[in-house]
């Protein structure tokens, strides 16, 4: 596909939509499964010259491949049309079958971030239409109680305490790699407890998309 790119035996994707989400909210994860062959793709910012190349050290860093689309990250979050999602996303990807994909949740990781939201639609439904195939995909587990609190994991998720060391390590691509204060949100609210919702069958996971409304 657009990349050139190949992946090898345990082809792990990450899609998210600004460089940060992959670290802020799964990199414990792929920094403790370094056997995977990660490949992660940011939706926007490909065309910032101050965050593109902060993505890229930072992915160098989680030992991973990656590559940056520029779909609009504006704060007035328009909406964006699902298939022009969909087409960035198979033109970054480097090919079309996993071993796992792991992408936003429907509701965002926090009230509410719209291209978390739209991201993580065009990933299932994708997913569903058999564009791309995994055997399995998962999403973000995240929820700050409608802005009650800073993200935290979802209790019923499958959760994974990081070990010290490699929270120490994702905190630092947070606030040195990626330069954001420590007294600002991205800081505070790294998570020392990644959390996810697992799907094996696409149906199931397109009527949890369906169920939860985002499809309106």
């Amino acid at each position: 596909m657009g990349t050139g790119n190949t992946l090898s035996d345990k082809n792990a994707v990450v899609i998210v939509a600004h460089p940060d989400d992959e670290t802020l909210w799964c990199g414990g994860t792929i920094l403790t499964h370094s056997s995977f062959n990660w490949f992660v793709i940011s939706l926007s910012r490909g065309d910032d010259p101050e965050r593109a190349p902060k993505f890229y050290r930072c992915i160098k860093t989680l030992n991973a491949a990656g590559a940056m689309g520029i779909l609009d990250d504006g704060p007035e979050q328009n909406p964006l049309d699902i298939e022009l999602i969909k087409k960035a996303i198979l033109d970054l990807l480097p090919e079309l079958n996993f071993d796992l994909i792991i992408t936003h949740n429907p509701t965002g990781e926090y009230t509410r971030h719209l291209r978390h939201e739209e991201v993580s639609r065009a990933v299932l439904e994708l997913w569903y239409e058999s564009k791309i195939s995994t055997k399995e995909l998962w999403t973000f587990a995240y929820e700050d109680g409608k802005k009650e609190y800073l993200p935290r994991p979802e209790e019923k998720a499958f959760r994974f305490p990081l070990p010290e060391k490699i929270w120490k390590k994702k905190y630092a691509l947070i606030t040195e790699t990626y330069g954001f204060p420590t007294a600002g949100f991205e800081a505070k609210t790294t998570p020392r407890v990644e959390a996810f919702w697992k799907f094996k069958n696409p149906g199931k996971a397109y009527a949890w998309l369906q169920q939860d409304g985002r499809l309106k």
